[in-house]
């Protein structure tokens, strides 16, 4: 009788599981180069990538690689903040604290963060088609 209960609250608890993880879709937003003039409140914009040492796909690497880029911050259309942001595993943390601190308070429970695009062998990444891809979860 005790084996059964015990079976019966952990699928329960299975079920109510996977039915919170559904819940959490994540939505992206895409940081970029261009700055808008008259947006209201805050704005991030990629001002540049410093460096790029990220693997490129197709060649084995002995470590994945990270990517320094500078984020300016504007409020209502003026210049508040250059940030230098190293892409790593080390600093994800720190990361999401920075770019909650400037996103909307709907986007703010970040889950992961991408500089794209990635790199492949044998192709050069022209500077202008960088940008910075957040992903978040929706709240309902």
């Amino acid at each position: 009788m005790k084996k059964s209960i015990l079976f019966f609250f952990i699928l329960i608890g299975t079920f109510a599981l996977a039915q919170s993880l559904k819940a959490q879709k994540i939505k992206y937003v895409t940081i970029d180069q261009k700055v808008c003039s008259n947006q209201k409140d805050f704005q991030l914009v990629l001002k540049s990538i410093v460096a790029d040492s990220r693997c490129p796909e197709g060649v084995t690497c002995i470590w994945a690689g990270e990517v320094t880029a500078v984020v300016s911050v504007y409020k209502d259309s003026k210049l508040i903040e250059d940030a230098t942001l190293l892409f790593a595993m080390k600093n994800e943390k720190e990361n999401k604290e920075w770019f909650a601190r400037y996103l909307p308070a709907k986007q703010q429970k970040i889950k992961t963060m991408q500089v794209l695009p990635y790199p492949k062998e044998g192709k050069k990444i022209d500077s202008n088609d960088y940008c910075l891809k957040i992903g978040y979860y929706k709240q309902d």
